[in-house]
Parts: structure tokens; C-alpha cells; sequence
């Protein structure tokens, strides 16, 4: 376990350490201060700007700027649904593959738009180029940014003070996609090429096997077909952009997306690089650099103990193999690469389902109970320890707003956040922000259960089943999009009830997020007094994630103990 607590440790330091550079630059991009920056990136903004008519200095309200994000956002799903449905007629297709039927299409085009990266495909036997890098990588970048946009809005309405001005969409998005994430990917992608990860053009290569084989028909083969595409690009984005959807069908395990130790590192780094680096940003912004620590502490204070539990369960023998005469000492290697092992795919598996990323380096089906439910709880708490880029922030300060509206009754006093005054209409907001997607996923789940579609699809019974089941929906749901595995969803059955289910994770808390920034800002700042709590302290702290806890807790440990709980207890 040495070895697991020092890999544990630098891979921290490594986020840490780079996040905080990166979120004084964020900062500096969203305060017009990054002179350097500009020079480079201003001509082409404001080429942007002029070519799609946008008044870069016009200001909107809340109600504006979230028009201006559903509208951008339907807009994009729509294309991203049309070239599947016609890609089989559009150059760059060299497999010849064909249209994409429609119930997949639809819930593709809301999971990319909706930076959910769920896959009820195989994207190498699915997708051409032209479709993975026109409308899917396309919308890593800007469903990443639209959450980065929102958080910024959010932020201007924390620092604003009798105004309904929350900034501009148009400007936001442009500033978070040209000065952010492309610099960022286009670095990372060269990385990644030089580690060997495919950029090409190519469809396919055809290569000799080294050992020839017989197929189910009773002819030799002597070769296989290795496909090939422009992944290298996609895959920067889809880390950064906490995105995760798979160029390849299995995702970050495939040697072409992921081929060694070096790449996996910088790949799971860059996973929580933005949302870490957000919080110094929010710090910067409001003036106050030790706030945003304060938040990244509380989200470390849930992170650390569940990445404890799931290494801490991998590197641990199955009793179900040690039974069957297998040895256990180097831990649970059943669904893992060779060239990663437990301790790095569970440092992946909880990263990813922490930062809202879904892309997966080992199957999750075959992790330990305890070792699968760290990552499911993630997921559950709301995609908001690190969670997206943006949306998580977003989220983790409506329990901060939660907990200091708590800590107010306490007291006898109004609840105050950075000089704001929470009050009912932000608790409503907020109680929509946590209620709906925890909706989404019980109801989503009980439904599954209960009809012949839900439970036809299923690859094993019993507590493992209601695992499957309960893990897609709470992934669709929190806009994860990783996969417990071992469930078949590309039915109409769970590509529409998952689709439905990432529209309501997304924008039903996009809205709510917004309507909050727009209250916010109209509010007068009020002067810290005798009782005011302050939100920077190891109180505060434990408070945040004792509220955000609490509320996991109740909302989810009945079915927990249905499924992973109850499939431990069974191993022992």
C-alpha cells in the first residue's frame, strides 16, 4: 500500500500545483486583465465578434444570459443529431460507416450538448471522422465552456451590487473557449501524440497477428484490422473539458487513446485541472483568494476518504477468485489493464466520476462492492467534488449558500455569503439545484426496475443488476456519463429515459443557477458584523461538507444498500 499512497500523493500535488497558476490566469481571462493573452488571442476574438454580430460590451440579465444558453445549446444539439442521421453522405467517412439510428442519435446529441458523454455506441463502429470531430468534439469545447460561463455569471452576481448585469454569454463563451480550453488541448494533444496516441486521418490498418487463430466459421485468420482516427484531439478535450466521451469504444482503457503509464497520468490530471483551478479563480474574483481555498479544502475532505476507500478496496482480493484457487496478493486486477493495475484505475475511476468526466480506464463493473460504490456516491452528491468545468463550482456553492442558511437559523440570524443575504427565493433555487436530479435518478431507477424494458438489458441479477441500473441513471442524471458496465442501453427504452434524464441534470440547474446570480446581484452588500459566520474557516468548512454529506446520505443510502452494500455484505 506504500506504493498506492505515494502514487495517491503526487497525483494530488500534481492537480494542486498546477491548478493554482491556472486559476490566476482564468481569472485574470474573465477580468479583461491577461494582457499577454490578448495580444495573442484579441484579433481573432474580435473577428468573432464581428463576423456573428455579437455587442461585445452589451450587458444581460439573468433572464437573457439563460436564454442565450438554451438557445446556443438547442441549436447545437440539433446539428450534432443531423450529422449523425446523414454522415453515411458526408466526406471524411473512410469506413463507410452508416447513418446513426435515430433513438441514438437523440440521446448522443443531448449528451454531448449537454457535456453528459454518455455513449450507447462504440464510436469506432459508429461514427465517421467528420461526425467525431465536427459535431462531438465541437461540443467538448463549448458545452465545457457554456458550464465555465454560467459559474462566471454566478460569480459577477455574488460580486454585484444593485445590477441585473450578470456579463454577456457570447463574450464569455468565445473568451473561455479561445484564451481557456484551446491553448490548454492544443498542449495536451502534442503531449499525448508523443506518447502515441492516434491522430490521423486514416480509417483503419490491417496488421498480422502473432498468433494465428481459427474463427467461429472454421477459417484461419491471420490478421486483424486495427481502427484509426483523429483521437489524440478529441481526447484533450474530452479530459480538460470534462467531457469524457470515447473516441474508441472502450474509452481511455484502449491503447490508442491511453497507452501508457506517462499518458494516463497527464490524462487524469487534466480530469480535475480546470474545476481545481476554478476555485483560486472564484478566490481572485470575489477579492478574497482564501474563499476559493476554503471551497477546494471541503471538496478534498470528501474526495480524499472515497479515493482512500476505492484504492484501498482494489488492492484487496476478490474472496469470490481467492475461492476458486486465484492468487489475490497483488489485488483486484479482474477488468483492469495490465499497464495501469488497481491503484491507477481507481485513482481514474473516482477522479472521473468526481469531476463529471466519464471517461474510464478499467470497467467498473468489475471493482470490488465498496470499490464501485465510491465512485457511484460521487456521482450521487451531485457532480460538485471538482464535478465539471464550471458547473461544478456552481453547484458546490449552493451547499455552501445551504450551509450558511442553516448555520443562520442556528443562530437566530439572516444568512449572509460574501456580504449577500440568502434568502427564500435562494433557497428555493437551491433546493430545485439539488432536488431534481436526485428525482431524476430514484425515479429513473424505480421505473427501470419495474418494467421488462429496464430489466431485460441487464447483465447479471440481483445486487449487482440494481447496481447497473442504478449507476447509468445516476451517471445520466449528474451529466457523469461513465458506465457501470455490464448493461445494454442503447434500447429505445434507456436512450430516452437517460436523455431525458441528462436534459433535467443539466439545464434544470442551469436555470435555477442563473435566477440565483440574477437575485444576487440585485442585492446590496452588507458589511460582515458580530454575528456574521465566516465562510473561510475550518467551521465553515466542515459545515459545507457535512451539509453536502447529510444530504448524499439521506437521499441515497436506502438504495446504496440495494446494490453495493448489500453485494459486500454477500461477499464475506
Amino acid at each position: 500500500m506504500t506504493s498506492a499512497i505515494l502514487e495517491c500523493a503526487v497525483f494530488l500535488l500534481l492537480v494542486i500545483g498546477l491548478a493554482w497558476p491556472l486559476g490566476a490566469y482564468m481569472a485574470r481571462v474573465y477580468t479583461g486583465q491577461s494582457k499577454w493573452a490578448d495580444r495573442i488571442f484579441g484579433p481573432i476574438e474580435r473577428l468573432i465578434y464581428k463576423v456573428c454580430g455579437v455587442q461585445a460590451g452589451a450587458q444581460m440579465n439573468w433572464k437573457q444570459y439563460a436564454g442565450a444558453v438554451l438557445v446556443f445549446n438547442l441549436l447545437g444539439l440539433i446539428v450534432v443529431h443531423v450529422l449523425q442521421r446523414v454522415q453515411l453522405w458526408l466526406p471524411l467517412n473512410p469506413a463507410g460507416l452508416g447513418n446513426v439510428p435515430p433513438e441514438v442519435s437523440w440521446n448522443t446529441a443531448v449528451s454531448f450538448a449537454s457535456n453528459t458523454n454518455w455513449q450507447a455506441y462504440g464510436g469506432e463502429t459508429t461514427l465517421s471522422h467528420l461526425t467525431q470531430m465536427l459535431a462531438l468534439t465541437t461540443q467538448n469545447f463549448v458545452s465545457a465552456a457554456t458550464g465555465m460561463a454560467v459559474l462566471v455569471a454566478l460569480i459577477r452576481g455574488l460580486t454585484g451590487r444593485l445590477t441585473t448585469d450578470l456579463g454577456n454569454f457570447w463574450v464569455d463563451l468565445t473568451r473561455t473557449t479561445l484564451h481557456i480550453l484551446l491553448p490548454l488541448s492544443f498542449i495536451l494533444a502534442l503531449l499525448l501524440v508523443s506518447q502515441g496516441v492516434v491522430q490521423t486521418f486514416l480509417a483503419s490498418v490491417t496488421v498480422p497477428l502473432l498468433e494465428p487463430t481459427t474463427g467461429a466459421d472454421g477459417k484461419s485468420i491471420v490478421e486483424q484490422v486495427i481502427a484509426l482516427g483523429p483521437a489524440a484531439s478529441q481526447v484533450a478535450i474530452k479530459q480538460l473539458g470534462t467531457n469524457g466521451g470515447g473516441f474508441f469504444n472502450v474509452n481511455s482503457a484502449h491503447p490508442f487513446e491511453n497507452p501508457n503509464a506517462f499518458a494516463n497520468l497527464l490524462e487524469v490530471v487534466s480530469i480535475i485541472l480546470i474545476p481545481a483551478a476554478l476555485c483560486f479563480t472564484f478566490g481572485r474574483m470575489v477579492g478574497a483568494q482564501k474563499q476559493g481555498v476554503a471551497l477546494l479544502v471541503a471538496m478534498l475532505l470528501i474526495f480524499v476518504p472515497l479515493l482512500a476507500l476505492t484504492v484501498a478496496s482494489e488492492n484487496q482480493a476478490n474472496p469470490a477468485l481467492t475461492a476458486l484457487g486465484v492468487d489475490g496478493t497483488m489485488g483486484n486486477w479482474e477488468g483492469k489493464e495490465l499497464r495501469f493495475g488497481p491503484t491507477s484505475s481507481a485513482i481514474w475511476a473516482v477522479t472521473t466520476t468526481a469531476a463529471s468526466n466519464g471517461s474510464v480506464n478499467a470497467m467498473h463493473d468489475s471493482f470490488m462492492p465498496l470499490g464501485g460504490l465510491g465512485p457511484m456516491w460521487l456521482m450521487q452528491l451531485g457532480e460538485i467534488i471538482f464535478g465539471g468545468t464550471g458547473s461544478g463550482l456552481y453547484g458546490m456553492l449552493v451547499y455552501a449558500f445551504i450551509a450558511v442558511f442553516v448555520a443562520g437559523l442556528m443562530v437566530g440570524r439572516t444568512p449572509e455569503y460574501l456580504g449577500k443575504k440568502i434568502e427564500a427565493f435562494e433557497m428555493k433555487m437551491a433546493s430545485l439545484v439539488i432536488l431534481l436530479p436526485s428525482a431524476a435518478v430514484l425515479i429513473g431507477t424505480a421505473i427501470a426496475c419495474s418494467i421488462p424494458a429496464g430489466t431485460g438489458p441487464l447483465g447479471n441479477p440481483g445486487a449487482h443488476g440494481f447496481s447497473e441500473i442504478l449507476y447509468a441513471f445516476s451517471s445520466g442524471s449528474n451529466n457523469n456519463g461513465s458506465a457501470f458496465g455490464g448493461l445494454t442501453v442503447n434500447g429505445m427504452f434507456y436512450t430516452t429515459a437517460i436523455g431525458i434524464c441528462m436534459l433535467i441534470g443539466r439545464y434544470w440547474v442551469i436555470v435555477p443557477v442563473l435566477a440565483l446570480a440574477g437575485s444576487l446581484a440585485k442585492k446590496k452588500t452588507v458589511p460582515p458584523g458580530a454575528g456574521t459566520l465566516p465562510t473561510h474557516t475550518p467551521l465553515f468548512i466542515a459545515l459545507v461538507a457535512g451539509t453536502i454529506i447529510l444530504v448524499g446520505a439521506l437521499t441515497f443510502i436506502p438504495a446504496l444498500a440495494l446494490g453495493p452494500i448489500v453485494e459486500h455484505l454477500a461477499l464475506r
